[in-house]
């Protein structure tokens, strides 16, 4: 139930290429909402100028497996098979929820669904593409970081992720950062305006 003074959780999702990041930290600099990220949880060792609680919280694996089997992520996984895990906190998204924030989840299709399968939120879904495969193929070799496999591997997944585009309540394409993060703050400022108001 979403209260008075109450944040909402927004989930973007999107194929890797699409810009989801970019398109993140443009929106949160410019549209007025308290929008906040989520703070993914990992096992993975700090990179040098990370810290714990601003990139990530992060925990041992045997922390990591005990809050799973906690219940205390919405959801969470491995991640590209490389022995680390990814989740996020449910009392992290709460408490930012319950401290009035937008709360923003940047997470792929897998970890969506999964989120959506709790009933103690209503988010606000969005699915991020460029506008179809071949032009997410030519952004992908734009970058030219990427061997042929990864390239190949990466159109694999967002050729599946693609599939789940419809249980998504919008679609944005990102041919421009701008235009795509105009339509998303005025999907997020419309959706504030149907906000339910607590009874005084």
């Amino acid at each position: 139930m979403n209260l008075e003074g109450r944040g909402r959780l927004i989930i973007i999702s999107g194929p890797s290429g699409a810009g989801k990041s970019t398109v993140v930290r443009q929106l949160r600099q410019e549209c007025p909402l308290p929008l906040q990220p989520s703070i993914s949880a990992t096992t993975r060792q700090p990179r040098p100028g990370e810290q714990d609680g601003v990139d990530y919280f992060f925990l041992d694996h045997n922390e990591f497996e005990r809050r799973r089997e906690a219940g205390d992520f919405l959801e969470c996984k491995e991640v590209f098979g490389c022995g680390h895990w990814y989740g996020t906190l449910r009392e992290q998204v709460a408490t930012g929820l319950d401290a009035g924030k937008w709360v923003i989840l940047e997470i792929d299709v897998q970890g969506a669904l999964a989120v959506l399968d709790h009933k103690e939120f209503s988010p606000i879904t969005l699915f991020i593409h460029p506008g179809g495969m071949e032009e997410l193929e030519r952004r992908l070799r734009t970058r030219g970081t990427e061997s042929e496999e990864a390239i190949a591997a990466r159109l694999e997944t967002a050729c599946r992720e693609m599939q789940f585009m419809h249980r998504y309540q919008y679609e944005i394409i990102n041919g421009s950062v701008d235009r795509a993060v105009s339509e998303i703050c005025q999907i997020l400022k419309d959706q504030k305006e149907k906000q339910p108001c607590s009874k005084s």
